[in-house]
C-alpha cells in the first residue's frame, strides 16, 4: 500500500525467498549454470558428483575449475579446440597462457578425447574441406545432398534454386578486387565493393523466396559489419525491413549457430598490409561451418592466397570450378593461378592442428591438371576423398581418436607422441589498424585460444584433433570431444 516493504517485512521476504530457493535447488535433479555461476553462495553447501561442461574450450582453465571443485567424481568436457577459444582481453595474461582451456591441457598431456564424427548440418560438399583440413578427413555426413537442396526445404515456396556455378555444389568463391579502407572509427576496415556484391546476392536470394532469417552475413571487421547493414538498407531494391532482419555479425557471434545461407565478406585486399586475423585458422573453421544449404565467400584471391591456409581453400574451390568472377547473372570460372605461399605452414604454430602441419596437404600450389575437376573428391589432400570412404571399414571403434593412443608423458613434461608442446607465442602489434575489439592479428589470436608451437614430434601424427559443433539436427549431440573423469582418475576411456 505504501509502495515499499517495511524493514521487518523486507527481512521476512528475503528469508522466505532464500528458503524457497534452497528447497527448489535441493529437489532438482540437474542444476544448470555458468562455470562462474557455480560459485554462487546459494550452491555453497551443495556437492555434485557429476559435472558436464559444454563449450569447455571457450572457458579459461580457472573458470572450469570452479564447478569441478564442488565434489565432482565424474567430469565430462564437451567442446572443440579447433574452433574459437576463450576470450582474454588482457594481452599479458594471454601471453602467459591464460588462453589455454582445461580441455586443451588434458589433450596435450595425453588424455584421449572421443570425437562425434557424424555431422547433420551441412550439405556434404560444404563439409569436405573442414573435414580434411581440421578433422583428418574423419567427419561423416548424416544427411545427403537431397536433404540439403533448397527446393526440398518444406518452408520454401519458390520454384527455382540459386544459380550455383556448379549445380550440385552449393558454394563458390566470388573473386572481387575492391580495395579495403579504414573505417570511420579508425580501428577497423571496410570494403565497399564487397558490400555492394553482398547486397546483390542477398537481394537475389530474397527475390527467390528465401526469408531474411535464413541468411547470415559473416565479416571479421566491425567496420564492414556496420557498412554492409547500412548499405543494404539504403541501396537495396526491396523493402528495407527485409534487409534489416538479416543478421550481419562477426565470426565470434556465429560460433555454435547456423543459417541456411552464409555469405562471408573477407574485406582485406591490400597487397602490402597482410590479412590481419583472417589468418587465424580457428576463425576460418567457424566461418566455413555455419551454412546448411549454401556458402558464398567474397574476397580478393591474390591477396588471400599469400596465406597457406587460404591458398589451400582457394585451390579447393578452384578444383571444383567454383572460384568465379564476373557479374552475378553471368558468373565465369576464374583461371587465376596462385604462387606458393612465402611462409612454410608446417613450421607455424598456428597451424599445428591442421592438415598443413600434418603434411596431408601435398604441397602442389601451382596450376593443377583439369583431370580432378569433375571427380567427386578433392585431390588437394593426400589420399583424396577415398580416405573417408574406407574409414568405416578400417576403424574398429569410431568413438576414439587413434592419434591419442599410448602417448607417454615424461617427467619434464615432454610428450613422446605426436602432440605439440604448447609454446605461447608473443601477441602481434596493432600498428596495422586491426579491430581493437578483437585481440588477434596476423601472427596469433587470443580468441583462437592457446598458441601451439615448441617441439613437434613427427614419429606419428604430429597434431591435434578436433570436434566440430556441426552436430545439430535430430538424433545428434551438439558437441564433439568427450573426456571422462572417474573416481579421481582422469581417463576418457572409462567414460
Amino acid at each position: 500500500e505504501i509502495g515499499d516493504l517495511s524493514e521487518r517485512d523486507l527481512k521476512k521476504y528475503r528469508s522466505l525467498r532464500n528458503r524457497t530457493e534452497k528447497e527448489i535447488l535441493q529437489a532438482a535433479d540437474v542444476i544448470c549454470c555458468t562455470c562462474v555461476g557455480a560459485g554462487d553462495p546459494r550452491l555453497k553447501n551443495f556437492r555434485f558428483r557429476q559435472i558436464l561442461i559444454d563449450e569447455a574450450t571457450q572457458a579459461i582453465e580457472a573458470e572450469a575449475l570452479i564447478p569441478i571443485a564442488l565434489g565432482a567424481k565424474q567430469i565430462v568436457l564437451v567442446g572443440d579446440h579447433c574452433q574459437l577459444g576463450p576470450v582474454v582481453m588482457c594481452k599479458a595474461a594471454a601471453k602467459a597462457g591464460l588462453t589455454q582451456s582445461l580441455f586443451e591441457r588434458l589433450v596435450l598431456i595425453g588424455i584421449r578425447p572421443i570425437r562425434l564424427q557424424v555431422q547433420y548440418r551441412m550439405h556434404p560438399c560444404l563439409s569436405e574441406f573442414p573435414s580434411n583440413m581440421f578433422y583428418e578427413g574423419s567427419l561423416q555426413n548424416g544427411i545427403t545432398e537431397v536433404d540439403r537442396m533448397l527446393l526440398n526445404v518444406p518452408s520454401f515456396k519458390g520454384k527455382e534454386d540459386f544459380p550455383w556455378p556448379v549445380p550440385n555444389k552449393p558454394m563458390f568463391f566470388y573473386s572481387i578486387s575492391g580495395m579495403e579502407e579504414i573505417s570511420a572509427s579508425g580501428t577497423s576496415y571496410l570494403n565497399r565493393t564487397e558490400a555492394s556484391y553482398v547486397e546483390k546476392i542477398v537481394t537475389h536470394l530474397l527475390r527467390m523466396g528465401v526469408t531474411s532469417s535464413q541468411i547470415g552475413v559473416i565479416t571479421p571487421y566491425d567496420g564492414q559489419k556496420k557498412y554492409v547493414s547500412e548499405y543494404m538498407r539504403r541501396s537495396g531494391s526491396l523493402a528495407s525491413a527485409l534487409y534489416e532482419a538479416i543478421e550481419v555479425a562477426s565470426v565470434d557471434a556465429f560460433q555454435g549457430r547456423e543459417k541456411d545461407f552464409i555469405l562471408v565478406s573477407c574485406v582485406r585486399s591490400s597487397e602490402s598490409q597482410g590479412i590481419g586475423f583472417l589468418s587465424d585458422p580457428r576463425r576460418l573453421n567457424v566461418a566455413l561451418t555455419r551454412a546448411r544449404l549454401g556458402l558464398i565467400l567474397l574476397g580478393n584471391p591474390r591477396v588471400l592466397s599469400k596465406n597457406p591456409l587460404w591458398a589451400a581453400l582457394l585451390l579447393h574451390f578452384k578444383e571444383y570450378d567454383t572460384l568465379v568472377e564476373g557479374p552475378l547473372n553471368n558468373l565465369q570460372t576464374s583461371y587465376m593461378t596462385f604462387a606458393r605461399p612465402r611462409r612454410n605452414p608446417a613450421g607455424d604454430s598456428r597451424y599445428a592442428f591442421t592438415a598443413l602441419a600434418r603434411g596431408a596437404w601435398d604441397g602442389r600450389w601451382e596450376e593443377r591438371n583439369a583431370v580432378s575437376r569433375h571427380s567427386h573428391h578433392s585431390t588437394a589432400f593426400r589420399g583424396g576423398g577415398r580416405r573417408g570412404r574406407h574409414r568405416r571399414e578400417q576403424q574398429t571403434d569410431s568413438r576414439f581418436d587413434p592419434r591419442y593412443k599410448n602417448i607417454p608423458v615424461y617427467e619434464n613434461g615432454d610428450s613422446g607422441g605426436g602432440l605439440p608442446i604448447p609454446n605461447f607465442a608473443p601477441l602481434p602489434s596493432y600498428a596495422g589498424g586491426d579491430d581493437m575489439s578483437s585481440v588477434g592479428g596476423d601472427n596469433s589470436s587470443v580468441y583462437g585460444g592457446s598458441q601451439f608451437g615448441g617441439s613437434q614430434h613427427h614419429g606419428h601424427d604430429g597434431n591435434r584433433g578436433g570436434y566440430s559443433d556441426l552436430y545439430g539436427g535430430p538424433g545428434s549431440v551438439n558437441g564433439d570431444f568427450y573426456g571422462g573423469h572417474d573416481d579421481g582418475s582422469i581417463d576418457s576411456r572409462r567414460f
